[in-house]
Formats: C-alpha cells, structure tokens, sequence
C-alpha cells in the first residue's frame, strides 16, 4: 500500500508541473530562435533579428531573478527526419519532429560555450551533428547582433574576385544562400557571415583556411556521406573559392 500511495503523489505532483510548465509564458523580453535539424547539421533562425546562422546558438545571459531573467524561446523543427536537441548543461533532451514544432527554452547563467548534439539517430554522420550554444553577456550578444547584420567588405584582391566568379558560376548557390546575391539557396548553410563561426560540417572540425581548403576541395574527407559533392574543381580554383569565402565575416 505504501508504495502505491507515494506513486500516486508522485504521480500527480508531476501532472501538475508538467502543466504549470507547458502553461508558462515567455517574458516579452525573450529572444526568440527557430532551430531547423538537417541531416547533418542545424539551421538557426533569429526572427526578430532577421539573422540566419548554422550549428551555433548565440544567446545572452540571463538572470537568476525571474523578474530580470532574459530567457531564449526555441521553436525546434525538423527539414528531413527525427532529430533531438540536446545540450546537457542547459536543458534536457527535446526531439525535432518533421511536420511537428516542438518547443524548449534554455537560460543560461554564465556566459561561455556549451556543447550539445542531435540525441536521435539520424542517419550516417549523426555523431557529427554537432552544436553550440554561445553564452554572451549583454553587451557581447548586442556586438554580435551588430556584426551579423554589418554589411560585408567589398572584394578587393584578384583572387577573392576570381573565387566570386567561381562559386556564382557553379551550383553552389543551388544549395547555399549569400545574402544580397542570386545564391538564394536553402539545402545548405548561409554562409553569409560563414567565417565569424567557430566549426565548420557542423562541429567535425574547427573553422580555418586548412580546414576550409579541404571542404571546398572534397566535404567527403572530413564527413564522409555528407550532402555536399566533391565539386571536382582543381587546387587553384579552390585557392580561389577559399579566398573568397574567407571574406565572409
């Protein structure tokens, strides 16, 4: 009887924060994000701020005095399969559903980079489907808003130019979006401020030239069943490309 008695109790103060969860209103104040999961990686949204950005979660700090607190909204959707969302030190683990919004909320107290993943199996490089929530403080999160709407620099050198030429000439922007051009493509990453992230293929390796280099020479070798081809290009249009791509920031 005993243990009957205390599943019941258990049982109905968990229906009851379970309610007074689902039930809770975000503070006008929350910044609001549309997370997309992709096979592999995540597409982020910031609505409000007109900002598209992948495979990280730029937030402010919040507050541990609820009346203060600046809580980030999470819309969580999926563009192919399942997927789950998960970064363990802010919040438990929420699936992305396709044809289905699921919704979460982190809020986090110290700034810093947390570290999550996809927690569904998905496919091939669902290991690689990494992310990371950047924890700002108030001033940092305004700054980066600030830089990701900037407009960006003009070409200067030959060979940025001759990259230009060759990613518009070739089916990259079937895939990629670059904003204020013709790449208006959605199966990819916008790679409009592509250099001011911290990975690229979604955590499988950090951003930099080397790295870089190589996904534009074959994505295959560093995500092996990844969607993106081997473009076939030789080494001095990848030279090329790069530096082009470099001035995305």
């Amino acid at each position: 009887v005993i243990p009957i008695l205390i599943t019941v109790v258990l049982v109905l103060v968990t229906s009851r924060t379970i309610g007074e969860i689902q039930d809770m209103k975000m503070p006008a104040n929350a910044v609001k994000v549309r997370l997309v999961g992709h096979q592999w990686w995540w597409e982020v949204h910031y609505p409000d701020l007109g900002i598209i950005t992948a495979n990280e979660i730029h937030v402010p700090i919040s507050d541990r005095d609820p009346a203060k607190a600046t809580p980030t909204h999470l819309t969580l959707q999926a563009a192919d399969v399942m997927h789950s969302f998960w970064v363990p030190q802010l919040a438990g683990k929420t699936d992305l559903v396709p044809n289905k919004d699921n919704e979460t909320w982190i809020d986090p107290y110290e700034t810093g980079v947390y570290f999550g993943n996809c927690a569904e199996y998905c496919g091939t490089q669902h290991a690689n489907m990494l992310l990371r929530v950047i924890v700002h403080s108030p001033g940092g999160f305004e700054k980066w808003v600030e830089q990701q709407k900037a407009a960006t620099a003009p070409l200067q050198a030959p060979e940025e130019i001759e990259g230009h030429r060759i990613f518009f000439a070739n089916s990259c922007v079937n895939c990629h979006k670059v904003s204020d051009s013709v790449a208006v493509g959605v199966f990819g990453p916008d790679l409009t401020k592509l250099m001011s992230r911290q990975t690229i293929g979604a955590g499988v390796a950090p951003l930099n030239k080397e790295t870089l280099w190589s996904w534009v020479r074959n994505p295959q070798i560093l995500k092996p069943g990844s969607y993106m081809p081997d473009m076939k290009l030789t080494d001095k249009e990848v030279d090329a490309v790069v530096a082009y791509l470099q001035t995305l920031k």
